[in-house]
């Protein structure tokens, strides 16, 4: 698929949700929209408060690094949930603006690079478990993920200030 069709299809899905009921919703009611920025807010506490925690023990090398994953893999991933439901709807209310800025287009980016490393990180988590390795935790692979995870979520955090902040 050439970049020009595939930038079309982005363009076309963006339009479509900000001329969506949803879209509407947003610009229209005075309580949807703020709602909708204070679920985002806390979504992200949660997510970055449960992500901190873990990456905190694993970085120090906890021998309860388990137990602390089952503890605060549900608040991370209510808070993950919180975060797109409520970011659809800020982002229905003016879809195009933000989508073309480039702050928004980093957070995205980092959002994405953040899952992928969640995706490693739990792969290789798993693969200790099954007893295909012997490195958890607190190996150095697990290290770096977590190093790279309390990096990635700020920024994607950062990144959502500047699209506030950008006016769009």
């Amino acid at each position: 698929m050439a970049q020009g069709a595939l930038a079309d299809i982005i363009a076309a899905a963006f339009t479509a949700l900000e001329q969506s009921s949803l879209g509407a919703a947003a610009r229209g009611s005075a309580w949807l929209y703020p709602l909708a920025n204070l679920g985002h807010v806390l979504g992200a506490a949660l997510l970055v408060g449960a992500i901190a925690t873990f990456d905190i023990q694993v970085l120090r090398r906890a021998k309860n690094v388990g137990i602390i994953a089952r503890a605060v893999t549900p608040v991370a991933a209510f808070g993950l949930a919180l975060q797109v439901a409520s970011g659809t709807v800020l982002l229905a209310a003016d879809a195009m603006p933000v989508v073309v800025n480039p702050a928004f287009q980093f957070k995205m980016a980092m959002f994405a690079l953040g899952l992928i490393n969640v995706a490693v990180f739990r792969w290789r988590y798993n693969r200790t478990r099954m007893g295909r390795a012997q490195t958890f935790p607190g190996a150095k692979g697990n290290a770096t993920c977590s190093e790279k995870t309390t990096q990635l979520w700020p920024k994607e955090k950062t990144g959502r200030w500047d699209v506030e902040r950008s006016g769009s």
